[in-house]
């Protein structure tokens, strides 16, 4: 393997309506999309849209979903290594005026230890924080073999702190900064505290703040993608997070502003598309996004 992504894995089902019924009423979506959902899944389901299939270490139902979701890997050529649960997670997504409202049905109740395997020849490792056990084992791993560790902090979990002593390149959400109880500039320092040498805060249209090895902090702004365009802004961190790593391992010399300025371009594409699996970008696609939209200007941010 190239590269092998841990998390939570999810069946989505993302509709566009305008009203959710109550009590005996009915709806008709305008749209939907069924697909692959999880935030480290979905990443690794965009680094092999790109070009580089990883391995996925993920939970694992025997039950139809999974078996769904098994083909989906297959098809983007991706190996599943599967930690068993009773019942596949699903998520049903609304995504209405540039956010989206979530209901998870999560089974993380897990009935065996999760499954060791060999890196030989893994070169990075993402993370999304599900599985801390899982989580802090690999990426004590992977440090210690010289591999990438990445971690997708959309949340602080249990062990998130020691697990950050472990990480190379931490991209942390706003909500990440909320649970912690500190600013962007602070979350930041948190993370340098920790040790990481890569940090990251993005913050959706407002752009990420990031700094690299000794560097101060830097900006860089959201691609400018007109609000009519945007239809599902679900799952675009995700692809951002797997966009980074596969521009990485194409790329491991070059510094993190380039990977970010990619993945950026990658996220662009994928707002513009309902669900996960539309919103996957080819190389193409990112070229595009990267002529056609130009940075939104700066607004001032706490």
């Amino acid at each position: 393997m190239q590269a092998l992504f841990i998390g939570q894995a999810y069946i989505d089902i993302t509709f566009l309506t305008d009203t959710l019924p109550t009590g005996d009423e009915k709806a008709i979506a305008r749209d939907y999309a069924v697909s692959f959902g999880g935030n480290a899944v979905t990443a690794g389901f965009a680094c092999a849209r790109l070009g580089i299939a990883p391995d996925i270490l993920c939970s694992q139902a025997d039950d139809w979903l999974a078996r769904m979701f098994l083909d989906m890997a297959a098809k983007y050529g991706i190996s599943i290594h599967g930690r068993k649960v009773r019942e596949s997670s699903l998520s049903f997504i609304m995504p209405k005026d540039g956010k989206r409202a979530i209901v998870r049905c999560r089974d993380n109740d897990f009935l065996h230890p999760f499954p060791v395997l060999n890196l030989a020849g893994c070169r990075a490792l993402h993370l999304d924080g599900h599985m801390p056990d899982a989580a802090l084992h690999y990426a004590k791993a992977a440090r210690a073999a010289g591999i990438l560790t990445s971690l997708d902090g959309g949340a602080v979990r249990e062990n998130t702190d020691e697990l950050l002593r472990y990480i190379d390149a931490a991209v942390v959400s706003a909500r990440f900064c909320e649970q912690l109880g500190l600013g962007v500039e602070e979350t930041l320092d948190y993370l340098r505290e920790r040790g990481c040498p890569v940090g990251g805060v993005t913050l959706g249209e407002d752009g990420i703040f990031w700094y690299e090895g000794g560097s101060p902090t830097q900006r860089m702004a959201a691609l400018n993608v007109p609000r009519e365009r945007i239809v599902d802004t679900n799952g675009a961190g995700d692809v951002f997070h797997g966009a980074y790593i596969y521009s990485w391992l194409r790329n491991e010399d070059a510094g993190f502003e380039q990977h970010f300025r990619f993945a950026r371009a990658a996220s662009a594409h994928a707002i513009q598309h309902l669900g996960n699996e539309d919103s996957l970008p080819s190389l193409a696609d990112v070229e595009q996004a990267m002529a056609e939209w130009p940075e939104k200007p700066l607004a001032a941010v706490i």
